[in-house]
């Protein structure tokens, strides 16, 4: 029981280390995507930890499995070096026991990971749904910045302003850059460009937005020609565009997991076995580093840190392939993901009973060999 613990402990602290760490590179990674994103004025910054907090149950699905994996490999590695397996070895603890003994913190992770798989994960992706609807349902004005030239998510119109109050009402000394297109719209019919000493929005009874410009001029050409068009205004409308707020959320990440049971569709029916095949992952990652974790003192403990490594994300990539070609309906459903684990598990019982084997047929040929002589 004291060695349970013990080991247990030390796996569970190794698992919190690399997981932490992971997930701080992953969420670093997509927050400056995001950052990005509300730079361009295409997301509010206001929504960005409210993001990042959604999505945090999906990265940890992914994180946990592989921060097991080499927190096995990393205590289990030093034990080695340090002679404590030695010891432990000594005393009749095989690897067959240490596997089992392995196996109460995976059933921890097994947990966790179905948990975030199958309810906490799809209920985050589905609240970043809502909130990526309603910032596509901003107008332009709502997501301006004063001092910024922005660019709509077409790229058609550069919208810039000096200065705004706090209530988004007015604005001051501003410049509108958008690109026209002919009637049939295959092709530009020049720029415009709008600068007006003052704006304000003004919204109509029936949602229609306003733009009100003051004070200012447009010029209508093209780039690099000298006919263009001046006209100074008093007054000027440019209309914004409706907000259009959809609660529909189409994302397959985001659909609960009792309505992808009863789904009939090949893209619905890959991503229930897509989080099933998480937790699954759990247990035969296990079963791999635990013959892998075995370290010679005179090899180093991270000799077979980078083969461990590329043959988990060599597990991962077949599953995300054979999820890809379930969707497409080139693996049968019935069948599912369930050969790749078959086919990792298999290389796991490989590795785990291969030195025990390869010591039985050495002695089997030394004691040949004695006979013979």
């Amino acid at each position: 029981m004291i060695v349970f613990r013990y080991l247990s402990r030390e796996v569970l602290v190794s698992l919190s280390a690399v997981s932490a760490v992971l997930l701080v590179i992953i969420m670093s990674g997509r927050f400056v995507k995001y950052l990005a994103q509300a730079a361009t004025g295409a997301l509010d910054p206001g929504a960005l930890f409210m993001i990042m907090g959604y999505r945090m149950p999906g990265f940890l699905q992914l994180i946990l499995p592989l921060g097991l994996f080499l927190g096995i490999l990393l205590t289990y590695g030093r034990l080695y070096l340090e002679s404590e397996m030695t010891v432990l070895a000594a005393t009749g603890m095989s690897q067959q026991r240490l596997l089992w003994i392995t196996m109460a913190p995976a059933a921890v992770v097994f947990l966790v990971v179905s948990w975030l798989s199958f309810g906490l994960a799809p209920q985050g992706a589905q609240q970043v749904a809502i909130i990526v609807n309603q910032q596509d349902a901003m107008t332009e004005f709502d997501t301006l910045e004063p001092g910024r030239f922005q660019e709509l998510r077409d790229g058609s119109r550069i919208t810039y302003t000096e200065t705004m109050t706090d209530d988004r009402a007015h604005l001051g000394n501003v410049f509108i850059s958008e690109k026209r297109t002919s009637r049939d719209k295959k092709k530009d019919a020049g720029i415009s460009v709008l600068v007006a000493e003052k704006g304000r929005q003004e919204i109509k009874p029936d949602g229609t937005r306003y733009l009100i410009l003051e004070n200012g001029y447009r010029y209508d050409g093209n780039p690099g020609e000298a006919n263009y068009r001046v006209i100074k205004y008093d007054t000027y409308g440019a209309v914004l565009p409706k907000p259009e707020i959809s609660e529909e959320v189409t994302d397959r990440e985001a659909i609960p997991t009792r309505e992808l049971i009863s789904a009939t569709s090949a893209r619905d029916r890959a991503e229930l076995q897509w989080r099933i095949a998480l937790p699954i992952l759990v247990f035969i990652v296990t079963l791999i580093a635990v013959p892998l974790s075995k370290a010679n003192p005179r090899q180093g403990r991270f000799l077979k840190l980078l083969p461990a490594i590329l043959l988990y994300m060599a597990y991962l990539t077949i599953l995300i392939a054979a999820r890809g070609a379930l969707e497409r309906g080139r693996i049968p459903m019935a069948l599912g993901l369930w050969p790749v684990h078959l086919l990792f598990l298999a290389i796991g019982v490989l590795l785990l009973y291969w030195e025990p084997l390869r010591l039985k047929m050495a002695s089997r040929r030394d004691v040949q060999e004695v006979a013979r002589g």
